[in-house]
């Protein structure tokens, strides 16, 4: 009888555990749940106080089961630091919105329209000039005309101090003609955008912002099916990117 007794409470042990091992994977769910919906809240309206609000207000209807939830593969620190990430994003974004609608003022007080496009995309700013406008073709040295292009950007990046600028050189697909001291697209593309960088450092923009990059024919705005399309692919790109300082 011992024995069949022990052999119960231990089937009736078992039991209980297993039926117990839901409350850790509902546990993950709520926490998931909760990050997401603080995401969504965040990203409509980046209000610290009404986020701090609701986590309380979710922690409450929870019934203050924090112990639980410590075992959630999310925890309440991780989920902070989320939230915070979220925060800074949007942060980002609105303050990028603000830099992208000077940059419509650029274009049309410095007789840039129509010949610098622009682009605002996840919190980036994209300026494009025309490659055979900026350098002679098959060359790298900048026109007078590319020159004086650059120089009307200054007053715009010096306002915009905030702002890294990766200065990308692209070609079409048609390589260096027979001749050419150049090996290929790449060194092309390369030698545009190191070029472009350097005017811009002589002209008063800290090289602590500047970066340059050679992509060739690598991201093609058009396919390079004729030559008014590969006149579109030769061009140079100053992509902006707000600097967030380390606090």
């Amino acid at each position: 009888m011992a024995d069949d007794t022990d052999l119960i409470r231990t089937s009736e042990e078992e039991s209980e555990s297993d039926s117990n091992e839901w409350v850790t994977t509902f546990a993950d769910l709520t926490m998931l749940l909760l990050v997401f919906f603080i995401m969504l809240f965040a990203m409509s309206t980046p209000d610290e106080k009404k986020i701090n609000s609701a986590l309380q207000a979710v922690t409450a209807a929870l019934g203050g089961k924090e112990s639980k939830l410590a075992t959630s593969t999310i925890s309440k620190e991780e989920a902070g630091v989320i939230l915070d990430q979220v925060l800074l994003n949007r942060q980002i974004q609105l303050a990028q919105q603000k830099v992208f609608s000077d940059v419509k003022l650029l274009q049309t007080k410095k007789g840039l329209e129509g010949l610098v496009g622009a682009n605002f995309e996840d919190g980036v700013i994209t300026l494009r000039a025309p490659g055979d406008v900026l350098f002679a073709r098959g060359d790298v040295a900048l026109t007078e005309k590319g020159r004086e292009i650059i120089a009307e950007m200054k007053d715009f990046f010096i306002q915009h101090a905030d702002q890294t600028i990766n200065i990308r050189g692209y070609t079409d697909d048609q390589p260096p003609p027979a001749g050419s001291r150049f090996k290929d697209n790449w060194e092309v593309s390369s030698m545009r955008a190191v070029n472009v960088l350097r005017v811009l450092m002589s002209i008063g923009i800290e090289a602590k912002r500047l970066t340059s990059t050679g992509l060739a024919d690598m991201n093609p705005l058009f396919p390079n099916t004729s030559e008014e399309y590969r006149a579109q692919n030769r061009r140079v790109e100053f992509v902006l990117e707000k600097r967030v300082s380390s606090k």
